[in-house]
């Protein structure tokens, strides 16, 4: 495939500064898809100044543009989603089915916010001492910075961008150095439905720590939406402190996944799967610690290790493989040594838990863990890969305190009886949670956490208000 790779700021493609790149592999082969255009700090201040000086003309455009503009990038993408995923499953190595969903989710984003674009709110009311009318309105927040990750290269990007552009904000966008291809072709898509110039750039700052913090530093950015690790995201905080920033953050998770008595054991199955190894478990949203009932402990595991063991193992460009690779071998060897040390720690592997060779590309098996401990590594750690740990609990409380015994609060799953599963939802802390049933995320729903998940929204029409500010105009009665 022919791939965009380089930066775009001020409307047009282009080398970095000093003319350097970086590889982009394919984590199933090992191989080198492109050489993509490595930015200075240089390169990311224009992109910056770029946005500033488009942002004015963007933000007195008309919503109904803006949404027309959204719009005719949901008709290019879906058009397109296939190409979309494609560029997916070769520079992040997920299966393909998994990369086709994250396209055609990615793409729903443009769908809902072309629709948000001219639903803002405002208020009209006379004071209560009757001497002015209340007036508040809602205008675009300014430049917006906007940071991906490489689990869900297109969605990630998409659901920034939507928002951003929809609230009349212009844009940089930085992808993670692992999936750059994914972002360029979300941001070919808008330049081909007609975004203006300034309006979104597109920049991949080699190194990357001073470049970020040196935009987050410039006076005309007054947003930085990131999603990434709690660990990064500290220090993004941080650095937006100075310059007082706004920000949203959606951060790490540790999902817990909770089977009470009386669940229906193949119905908790078929939702863990879903819940588990969408995108080969590499995902925020993924469940890492199964407490399950002790009356059902047994049938869960056997039934959720055939499940598990049903994937078939491959590149996403064999469409018949359902499990792809990690993202790169540093990955897979992370989720490696967190299998290895619960095994030192007590649990017994049912199944997986080997690696691939060396050299044979970043893939690692379904693994299922039983007679793992609460409190334990791999129950304290996101695992981001196909590895299912297992905990037995006695009582609905046991299973709750040892739910929220964590510094996450993202998600959770509960499967039992409707009105006693909604009960425990209700005492999870978390920002969402799905109830019998093994995903949760929509464009229409808010998605965001509690804790060190994060802050604010993302998705539903709370989006569309991260990227606003309230502003109050007094007038004559």
């Amino acid at each position: 495939m022919d791939y965009r790779s380089d930066l775009y700021i001020d409307g047009a493609w282009r080398a970095g500064g000093e003319g350097r790149t970086f590889p982009v592999l394919d984590p199933a082969e090992g191989t080198e898809l492109a050489a993509f255009a490595a930015a200075t700090e240089a390169d990311c201040l224009a992109a910056v100044e770029a946005a500033a000086a488009a942002f004015e003309g963007w933000a007195a455009t008309p919503p109904r543009e803006r949404g027309e503009l959204l719009r005719r990038a949901f008709d290019l993408l879906t058009a397109e989603r296939e190409v979309l995923a494609e560029i997916i499953v070769r520079e992040n190595g997920k299966a393909f089915p998994d990369a086709l969903a994250e396209a055609v989710y990615a793409t729903e984003f443009f769908r809902w916010f072309s629709e948000e674009s001219v639903r803002v709110g405002g208020d009209f009311r006379l004071s209560p001492s009757g001497d002015k009318r209340i007036v508040v309105t809602h205008q675009p927040i300014g430049v917006s910075l906007l940071v991906t990750p490489w689990n869900f290269p297109a969605a990630m990007a998409t659901r920034k961008l939507a928002p951003a552009l929809a609230a009349g904000c212009t844009t940089v966008l930085k992808p993670a150095r692992e999936t750059p291809l994914t972002a360029a072709y979300v941001v070919d898509v808008l330049e081909r439905a007609g975004a203006p110039r300034g309006v979104v750039n597109l920049v991949t700052p080699v190194p990357t720590g001073p470049a970020v913090a040196a935009m987050v530093a410039h006076p005309a950015v007054r947003k930085l939406s990131f999603t990434g690790s709690t660990e990064v995201g500290r220090v993004l905080l941080h650095a937006a402190a100075d310059t007082v920033v706004s920000t949203s953050m959606e951060l790490g998770g540790n999902a817990p996944f909770v089977v009470l008595e009386g669940a229906d054991v193949d119905a908790a199955v078929d939702g863990a799967i879903v819940a588990k190894m969408r995108n080969g478990g590499a995902a925020c949203t993924a469940a890492n610690r199964f407490y399950v009932h002790a009356s059902l402990y047994e049938e869960f595991a056997a039934k959720l290790t055939a499940a598990m063991d049903a994937f078939v193992l491959g590149p996403g460009t064999d469409r018949a493989s359902t499990l792809g690779a990690l993202v790169s071998p540093e990955e897979r060897d992370k989720v490696a040594s967190l299998v290895d040390t619960a095994v030192t720690e007590g649990a017994k592997v049912r199944l997986g838990g080997d690696t691939a060779p060396s050299g044979a590309g970043a893939f690692y098996p379904a693994t299922v863990l039983v007679d793992v401990a609460h409190g334990s590594t791999i129950n304290r750690t996101e695992i981001f890969g196909p590895v299912a740990a297992l905990v037995p609990f006695d009582t609905v409380d046991d299973a709750v305190r040892m739910a929220n015994d964590t510094i996450y609060g993202l998600i959770g799953y509960v499967f039992g009886r409707e009105d006693e599963a909604l009960r425990v939802a209700l005492r999870l802390d978390a920002g969402m949670v799905a109830v019998n049933r093994g995903v949760a995320s929509d464009p229409a729903a808010p998605f965001g956490g509690t804790k060190q998940s994060g802050l604010g929204r993302e998705g539903s029409s709370e989006g569309i208000l991260e990227f606003l500010e309230e502003k109050y105009v007094a007038v004559a009665p």
